[in-house]
């Protein structure tokens, strides 16, 4: 591989048609950093968090108003038909959501930046399981994580903490300090329990910040949890369809002081004072230039870019940049250009399914697929699906099985199918992998018996399965 099929394919997501770039790879990529915009021509159209959550919001009002009428029986059907409406209706967003990523990702002419959107969307996962996560977790991404790409991580990290996808996916919606107004209230006048809830707490520290190595233990885990108690979301925590007092706006960030927990905290040896939302506020900064998120975050952007097994040289790099930088994203994106590792000949990745497929229609020159969502989740990726926090792996041996590989033949000769013959395969295998196309690649595309067939050998070769 030479730096311009590098830049494309590794730092991209492979060539379009007639899309070729001119001067040097790394000025390419580097210019991208001036173009980025949070929202295309395409994405533009995607409804906002705030009209999604409305929309739940209205369906729990209703729900729990037929739940609270004295004439259960007649209202059972309703509440039947009612959710079935409103699972349909979450299927629809979620694959109206998850069609807009694809065309984007297909049409985009900053890719490198749109690698980066993927590669946060999956460090900070949710999962669309239910409903309502169904719903949210497209405009999790489009709301929380594109419109900080280019800011700092601690920007990043506030905004995604406090998105209503990530607050009702862990729970953290729920939860309620034991010694808070709340509990006291409840344990006064009911016999049911209001609890804390660890699951946010455990996964920013685990997962999103320190690294499950970082130096924190279970002590941290709970402190950190008592500081999150309050932080909600208006009109769908504890009860859904009801606003409480001074939440206005259903769906939107809320603190709710008497779930917090009060008094002052220690985390990691540290002591935060009782200042109600900003307690946590307040560790979230301190975690979002902590050294040990500085060294995770350096990792996993090595492994990303540079192999499965990072080198460390460049996670150093990395590393550095991004405490002498305050987590500033774009130094880090520069330092990642800049990094040799990066740029050696050998593929040092296999693609994951949704790289996959968006370099094969990239080069196909297709921008809209029917049932993407679909041809995803047979590849063995689901977008938004990881059902676990930590999302998807980022190494090899995870995608590249014989199962795996079969589901890609299959899917590459059904596009393969629906492709266009304006050019030969070899004229696109030349635009898609300009001047690294192997002999052994170009005399199998040579003896295919048609188009089709040669399409499909270009789509499941070597070059294109790996980056």
């Amino acid at each position: 591989m030479n730096e311009q099929n590098i830049a494309l394919n590794r730092f991209g997501l492979g060539a379009q048609p007639g899309a070729a770039f001119s001067g040097p790879p790394k000025r390419w990529l580097l210019n991208q950093l001036e173009q980025y915009k949070a929202r295309s021509s395409i994405t533009d159209t995607a409804p906002k968090t705030s009209e999604i959550c409305k929309e739940l919001f209205d369906y729990y009002k209703i729900d729990h108003e037929l739940r609270r009428e004295g004439n259960k029986k007649a209202n059972a059907k309703r509440l039947q038909e009612l959710h079935i409406e409103q699972l349909e209706r979450s299927n629809a967003i979620y694959h109206h959501f998850v069609q807009l990523r694809f065309d984007d990702a297909v049409a985009t002419q900053t890719p490198f930046l749109n690698r980066l959107i993927y590669f946060w969307s999956n460090h900070f996962a949710v999962s669309a399981d239910n409903m309502y996560m169904s719903r949210l977790a497209g405009p999790f991404e489009f709301d929380a994580i594109r419109p900080n790409l280019m800011g700092t991580f601690g920007d990043m990290l506030m905004s995604v903490e406090r998105h209503p996808a990530m607050l009702l996916y862990l729970n953290q919606a729920i939860s309620v300090g034991a010694n808070s107004a709340r509990a006291k209230k409840v344990k006064a006048t009911s016999s049911r329990k209001a609890g804390l809830n660890e699951n946010l707490a455990r996964e920013i520290l685990e997962l999103h910040t320190l690294g499950v190595l970082g130096g924190y233990d279970q002590h941290d885990v709970i402190e950190f949890a008592k500081a999150l108690t309050g932080w909600t979301v208006a009109g769908m925590g504890r009860r859904r369809g009801v606003l409480e007092k001074g939440e206005e706006v259903p769906g939107r960030f809320h603190f709710q002081q008497n779930f917090h927990e009060p008094g002052s905290r220690t985390i990691m040896g540290r002591v935060y004072s009782d200042q109600q939302e900003g307690q946590a506020k307040s560790v979230l900064a301190d975690l979002a230039v902590h050294p040990s998120t500085a060294h995770h975050i350096a990792v996993k952007l090595s492994r990303h870019f540079a192999g499965d097994d990072p080198p460390q040289q460049m996670v150093d790099r990395l590393e550095k940049v991004f405490l002498e930088s305050g987590g500033y994203l774009p130094a880090l994106y520069r330092e990642i250009i800049a990094s040799p590792e990066a740029w050696v000949s050998s593929p040092v990745k296999f693609k994951t399914p949704w790289e996959w497929a968006v370099s094969a229609q990239r080069a196909l020159g297709m921008l809209k697929t029917d049932n993407v969502w679909n041809l995803i989740k047979q590849l063995g990726q689901p977008v938004w699906r990881p059902r676990q926090p930590a999302g998807y792996d980022d190494i090899a041996s995870t995608w590249a099985g014989p199962d795996a590989l079969m589901n890609r033949v299959r899917a590459a000769n059904q596009l393969a199918q629906h492709s266009s013959p304006s050019q030969t395969p070899l004229a696109i295998a030349a635009r898609v992998f300009p001047h690294g196309l192997s002999g052994h690649t170009v005399s199998a595309i040579e003896r295919a018996e048609s188009y089709q067939q040669a399409m499909t050998l270009l789509l499941v070769s070597p070059e294109m399965m790996r980056r």
